[in-house]
C-alpha cells in the first residue's frame, strides 16, 4: 500500500517562494512517476507538474513554467515542488500523486490511484 504525505504549504506574499514536500510511504518509490496537482475553491483539480520515474524528465503546465521546479530525492523517498515568484492565482490546495511505472505524462487526475491529503498554499496580493 502507498501513502503520500504533503507538507510545506503556508501563507506567502506575491513574489515569494515556498517548497512543498511529498513523502512516499511504501515500497519501490523509484518505480513511481510523481505529479503535483492543485485545486482552488470551486474549481476542478488541475495538473501542475510531473517527473518520470525512469530518468527524471519533467513536464509543467504552462502557467508555472520557469517558476516551479519538481524534483525527487530517492534516498529520502520524497518529491519536492519548489515554487518561486508566486502569484495570487497560485492559491490552492496542492496535492501530490503517484503513478506506477508510467512513462506517459498523465495530466488528468482521474488516472492517478494514489494521492496525498493536500497542503494549502495561499498567496496574498
Amino acid at each position: 500500500q502507498v501513502q503520500l504525505v504533503e507538507s510545506g504549504g503556508g501563507l506567502v506574499q506575491t513574489g515569494g517562494s515556498l517548497k512543498l514536500s511529498c513523502t512516499f510511504r511504501g515500497n519501490n518509490f523509484v518505480r513511481y512517476s510523481m505529479a503535483w496537482f492543485r485545486q482552488a475553491p470551486g474549481q476542478e483539480r488541475e495538473f501542475v507538474a510531473h517527473i518520470r520515474y525512469d530518468g527524471g524528465t519533467t513536464y509543467y503546465t504552462d502557467s508555472v513554467k520557469g517558476r516551479f521546479t519538481i524534483s525527487v530525492n530517492v534516498p529520502e523517498d520524497t518529491t519536492y515542488l519548489r515554487m518561486n515568484n508566486l502569484k495570487p492565482e497560485d492559491t490552492a490546495v496542492y496535492y501530490c500523486a503517484a503513478d506506477y511505472l508510467s512513462t506517459v505524462v498523465q495530466t488528468s487526475p482521474d488516472h492517478y490511484k494514489y494521492w496525498g491529503q493536500g497542503t494549502q498554499v495561499t498567496v496574498s496580493s
